[in-house]
């Protein structure tokens, strides 16, 4: 089973010709409301694939609570570990540009109260795989890794926003996610696999920097290896990480090794910027079959 320790938020989206400059007002189209947040992503990118996902986070006693669940509740992720907070849920408002790339600023609200309790609180086994975020707390982050670990469960830690972590609570994880810009935070480096080396020797662990369109690449052990992206028209990027990381969960939990993990990964957050919203563009499984030239 996976498990998804993260935020949960209702996204307001409005198209824009070009995202704002700062101190810029601009007109844009009309506003969306739609679920997100990035651990709901994840959870539901893995749950399209086919995984069996359980939602551990926080929303509040409103009713963009309803909104920003319904995605993770109709795919039939279990939600009964979603606890409610008397803060506001968590928003995000998202401006997104005719090039697909987008503007965000988030207000945890809920997401602020997911504790170190509910970190302790996780009910995990050897073969469970925990995901996790950095848009709850971190300390409950740290608590996470350190209870699957005492556990025996893997972890995967996306660092996402960027949030300084001790070397020790990296080492944590079993594999860590970042983007360009998260792991220039914690390495010198300009390409993505000088980045992806630098990182993994130094903490002993798995490390994939995403590279947006061009793709991701893994160092492990020494090794690297690198997935380029497929070629696609770019609706909106929001979401495009999350389904990485989703993706890369599935492919784990399922059973494939790193290398076809990361191949559908990367897959699968090029299919997600084909679409509007978070939510809404992530591939199930026909669709990334497609892409990768699986027989269905």
């Amino acid at each position: 089973m996976i498990i998804v320790l993260g935020s949960i938020n209702l996204d307001i989206v409005v198209p824009v010709e070009r995202c704002p400059r700062p101190g810029e007002t601009i007109k844009g189209g009309d506003v969306r409301y739609l679920p997100g947040g990035k651990g709901a992503n994840q959870a539901l990118a893995a749950r399209k694939l086919g995984a069996t996902v359980r939602m551990v986070g926080a929303v509040g006693r409103d009713a963009a609570a309803g909104i920003a669940l319904s995605g993770l509740r109709l795919s039939g992720v279990d939600c009964s570990s979603v606890v409610e907070s008397e803060r506001p849920t968590g928003v995000a408002t998202i401006a997104v540009g005719a090039d697909g790339e987008n503007l965000i600023v988030v207000a945890p609200g809920a997401n602020a109260d997911v504790s170190v309790a509910h970190a302790d609180a996780l009910d995990l086994a050897a073969q469970d795989l925990l995901v996790l975020q950095m848009e709850i707390p971190a300390e409950s982050v740290v608590a996470a890794l350190t209870h699957a670990r005492a556990r025996g469960a893997r972890t995967i830690l996306n660092l996402a926003p960027a949030v300084p972590l001790a070397d020790e609570v990296l080492r944590l994880a079993h594999v860590l996610v970042v983007n360009e810009s998260e792991a220039a935070t914690l390495a010198d480096g300009v390409m993505p696999e000088a980045l992806a080396n630098t990182l993994s020797r130094r903490l002993g662990i798995a490390v994939i920097v995403t590279a947006g369109g061009e793709g991701a690449v893994c160092a492990r052990d020494g090794k690297t290896f690198a997935v380029p992206a497929p070629k696609v028209a770019v609706v909106d990027t929001t979401g495009a990480g999350d389904a990485f990381v989703g993706a890369l969960a599935q492919a784990l939990d399922a059973g494939h090794d790193l290398p076809a993990g990361l191949a559908r990964a990367v897959a699968a957050a090029s299919l997600a910027c084909t679409g509007f919203g978070a939510q809404s563009a992530l591939p199930d499984q026909n669709t990334l079959s497609l892409i990768l030239g699986e027989s269905l």
